[in-house]
């Protein structure tokens, strides 16, 4: 018997899908519905409907940024609270089967969006059939920069074959070794275009992936104090060249760039066509958490939707609770089971921590009668033994202030009143447990042994003189009435 192949063109790489009849397949009813179902994804991308999503700027078709048709018009998405599960619903959306190795980009890793902003502040669960399903500030609705693009790479053999897949694993090299680095066109010493110097001649890095990460290694290394903003731009003058380094990578943690690692099959290939600078600055902010607290007050609490109504308008429950709010008439009267705790945030650093978004731009709450200042300040997930998060992360705005300050310190911002926000030095904002939203919801998980990670500003997306002591990372011991918090370390989120 003969089978039928059907080619469609997706994006500027062929795709070939093959549809069996029949006498092909020796479960024809179950193969054909498959393979109708990518027909339909990939139908929806080349007739440009509502909600049809691509990737741009990437090596092959399986990575880029993001963009969503919105309208008739494409659009990128914002990284902000952008993570694994997000990816995964592009990937599934764009027709690929193993999304779990789907992996997401931030910091307009594929170079800064071409086009306006259409989605901010995504809230996927990872198990979305298509990106519009899940919930997100609104169309248009964002307050992100240009280096702020969300990407992916979807890396599955349905559009490239095995050995394509490892060599991207392996595309990221080591940096030359004793690079000589300096900064140029800036107004001051402290600030301007990055130049490394390669076989006795400078040449800039492209701008493409560059974030505070990268900025904290270059002031580190010229003895300029601390990052305190990494640009991908043209403002500061300088020529790309055929042999540019594109996409370097760095912890923040190296001592220089020769330390970190570049994307190999992207050098030369400048997607943004800006280059990387930076601005360093004497002092800087340093957040710890006090991790005895969390220690000390983490506990369990049954309540009921009907007094979590103000907290599901900043999406602090679990996917299922606004499953249960749409499909069930009395879901008010359902409970959620919360693992409260208090988060006391310390800035222990030399200059005050303020938030990134202009204060124009900061979002008031109705409920909690204040403004946010910040879309992500804080983050609590629970992961199983396998590493996987089984709880969703606490996705909210927060305001800041000096709750508390040490000894001879006079505390200066508060939410109250439309204030000035912000964390002084030697002072700590503290969310306690009896707060809205200080909390995980684990209504959905089964009694045994996690570990719950606590992270502020996880995202680097305001620059602090080390992102080491971010995070604390502890067992959580879950029984069917008693939850338990112990064993708490500081690290990296």
């Amino acid at each position: 018997m003969k089978c039928t192949v059907a080619i469609f063109a997706v994006f500027t790489t062929v795709v070939a899908f093959h549809l069996l009849e029949a006498g092909c397949d020796p479960t024809p009813n179950k193969r054909k519905s498959k393979k109708a179902e990518l027909v339909r994804k990939h139908l929806k991308r080349l007739r440009k409907e509502e909600g049809g999503i691509k990737l741009v700027g990437g090596r092959d078709e399986f990575e880029g940024n993001v963009e969503v048709l919105h309208e008739g018009q494409w659009g990128a998405i914002c990284d902000d609270e952008w993570d694994a599960a997000e990816a995964q619903v592009i990937c599934r959306q764009l027709g690929y089967e193993d999304v779990a190795s789907a992996k997401p980009t931030y910091s307009s890793h594929f170079g800064p969006p071409k086009r306006k902003y259409w989605m901010d502040n995504l809230y996927c669960d990872g198990t979305e059939d298509e990106i519009t399903a899940c919930r997100f500030d609104g169309w248009g609705e964002h307050d992100c920069e240009a280096s702020e693009a969300a990407g992916v790479r979807c890396q599955e053999n349905v559009v490239t074959t095995e050995d394509v897949v490892k060599e991207s694993i392996k595309s990221f090299e080591k940096m030359p070794e004793k690079l000589e680095i300096r900064l140029q066109g800036g107004r001051n010493k402290k600030e301007g275009r990055v130049e490394i110097k390669v076989k006795d001649e400078w040449q800039v890095i492209c701008g493409d992936g560059w974030s505070l990460l990268e900025a904290m290694v270059v002031c580190r290394s010229l003895n300029l104090g601390y990052a305190n903003e990494a640009m991908q731009t043209d403002f500061f003058g300088g020529n790309l060249t055929a042999t540019t380094y594109s996409n370097v990578n760095c912890t923040g943690e190296e001592r220089s760039l020769s330390y970190c690692h570049h994307d190999a099959t992207t050098r030369g290939k400048c997607t943004g066509k800006d280059v990387a600078a930076v601005q360093c600055t004497d002092a800087m902010a340093d957040l710890i958490i006090d991790h005895i607290d969390l220690m000390r007050t983490a506990h369990l609490e049954d309540r009921q939707m009907f007094f979590l109504q103000c907290a599901m308008e900043e999406n602090c429950l679990a996917s299922q609770a606004y499953v249960i709010q749409k499909e069930n008439p009395s879901w008010h009267l359902e409970a959620r089971r919360l693992l409260k705790f208090t988060a006391r945030i310390l800035n222990a650093g030399t200059a005050d921590f303020r938030p990134a978004i202009p204060k124009h731009l900061w979002e008031w709450h109705m409920c909690h009668m204040h403004y946010h200042s910040m879309e992500v300040f804080a983050t609590f997930d629970i992961y199983d033994s396998k590493g996987s998060r089984v709880a969703e992360g606490h996705k909210a705005s927060f305001c800041l202030e000096d709750n508390q300050c040490m000894p001879g310190v006079e505390p200066r911002f508060a939410c109250a009143n439309y204030g000035d926000q912000g964390i002084s030095v030697n002072c700590s904002d503290i969310y306690k447990y009896t707060v809205d939203c200080q909390w995980v919801d684990i209504s959905d998980i089964e009694p045994g042994v996690y570990t719950l990670k606590v992270a502020v500003n996880p995202e680097f997306k305001v620059p602090e003189m080390t992102f080491e002591n971010n995070a604390a990372i502890c067992d959580f011991h879950y029984a069917e009435t008693l939850g338990t918090v112990s064993n708490c370390k500081i690290q990296r989120p």
